[in-house]
């Protein structure tokens, strides 16, 4: 009866459009009502405070306000000036833009929507200029934006690794470095599916309309266009090299990089750039306090959810179950696969960790299943989730960019979606993708 309160109030608070964080502390509520009585209710602030009181989810707040400054600061357009003058004069060159910059501001901002909103403004429209449908341009934006919480460093492992290390120690440093490679895999993959629509578009236009297209592309750059590009650009560049530099150097944590992040944010933007003004400040501070406030709200909601899940034995129950279907490893990563692409369909990704981590994890080191390999799968279904209808955020920012329909973006989607699944499906059954590059650099 537990199970039925927490997950039936949950579903059909979700159905009446209940903000997610609510429906999951009312379900929650509920079900502790129902199962300990009114003695529970003391309980539920302390769980909900101690659940954020951590020093590593500090991270979060500070990783949020780097990427307010540098949004400010005027780096996106100079991280696509750059990647154009590289790439633009190419035939697909205009696509190939526009997935380096979603990894490149994926890097600094570490958010999906985030990355969407700054460089949806400007790549939209030269998309549409170069041939690619609208639709097209605004699905591809919002599939190459989910990069954000797979490139490092992403506040996604963060939360992945507090969540995981209640049950086995999770590095949140190898969780970063493992993102790299699925991450650059998912954008050669959304580059390529992009490729293949302009291709399918090309070729049911007029003959002369694909003349002024490829008439209309931009002439290759010079060695010094490149170089005052690259200049202009260097210091949105060297924000991951510092970061993770940092990290992976041991001159501070995670925590520590994020404060390092706001810091560098705000001397490029006020002093290099000039574009960030000490009156912005303010501004910067509401709108990052606001985003940080949405984020722990739903962390320590789901939180308490989590809450219930493990200590009314649904977590065992539920492993009990999926094991009982199955001792197939490879089946099983089947099913959970599908599960997390359902789920990411209707919740997000911080309270997808907090759901189904105790319910998954001990179920991937039963079959030896590394825990930074089922954070990177895990997080790639999640981030499929972020343009997957009804409720991919990405599609509502790149539909408020365009005022394409949720209809049409939704069709546009399927080639992105496809390329996206074959991506999973090989860092889900091929662990060498994530592991490599952290066994290489000796990260644990």
């Amino acid at each position: 009866m537990t199970v039925f309160i927490l997950f039936g109030t949950f579903i059909v608070l979700l159905m009446i459009r209940i903000p997610i964080a609510i429906a999951l502390a009312a379900s929650a509520v509920g079900s502790l009502l129902y199962s300990t009585g009114v003695s529970s209710l003391s309980l539920m602030a302390d769980i909900m405070y101690t659940s954020i009181a951590k020093f590593t989810l500090l991270a979060i707040p500070f990783f949020i306000l780097a990427g307010v400054i540098m949004e400010k600061a005027g780096i996106s357009k100079r991280l696509i000036n750059f990647a154009d003058v590289c790439v633009g004069h190419r035939k697909n060159g205009i696509i190939f833009v526009t997935v380096l910059t979603a990894i490149f501001f994926a890097a600094i901002s570490g958010s999906g929507p985030a990355t969407v909103a700054a460089i949806g403004g400007i790549l939209i429209p030269a998309l549409v200029k170069n041939g690619v449908p609208k639709a097209s341009a605004a699905a591809l934006l919002s599939s190459s934006g989910s990069i954000g919480i797979i490139i490092p460093p992403s506040i996604a492992f963060i939360v992945f690794g507090v969540v995981a290390g209640d049950q086995v120690p999770v590095s949140i440093a190898r969780l970063f470095i493992a993102g790299i490679v699925p991450g650059i895999m998912l954008g050669i993959g959304l580059a390529l599916a992009a490729m293949y629509v302009k291709k399918q578009t090309a070729s049911q236009i007029p003959a002369s309309e694909a003349a002024m297209e490829i008439s209309a592309a931009r002439e290759r750059a010079s060695g010094k266009e490149i170089w005052d590009a690259f200049k202009d650009a260097i210091w949105g560049l060297l924000i991951p090299v510092i970061i993770l530099g940092g990290i992976y150097g041991g001159v501070f944590t995670p925590t520590e990089a994020a404060v390092v992040a706001v810091f560098y944010g705000l001397i490029v933007g006020l002093f290099v750039y000039r574009e960030l003004k000490f009156t912005d400040i303010s501004k910067v501070l509401v709108d990052s306090s606001v985003q940080t406030a949405v984020v722990m709200f739903i962390v320590s909601a789901a939180s308490l959810f989590g809450y219930v899940v493990t200590t009314e034995q649904i977590a065992q129950q539920a492993s009990d179950m999926l094991l009982a279907i199955s001792e197939n490893k490879y089946i099983i990563l089947f099913l959970v696969n599908i599960i997390l692409l359902i789920a990411g369909m209707f919740i997000d990704a911080i309270s997808a960790y907090y759901i189904f981590v105790p319910i998954l994890l001990p179920i991937m080191l039963h079959f030896g299943v590394d825990p930074t390999v089922f954070g990177l799968f895990m997080t790639v279904n999640l981030a499929i989730g972020l343009f997957t209808p009804p409720v991919g955020v990405n599609l509502y920012v790149s539909c408020g960019i365009t005022n394409v329909s949720l209809k049409d973006i939704s069709k546009a989607t399927v080639p992105y979606l496809v390329a996206s699944f074959i991506v999973l499906i090989l860092v889900t059954y091929v662990p060498s993708f994530s592991t490599w590059l952290p066994d290489l650099l000796g990260v644990k």
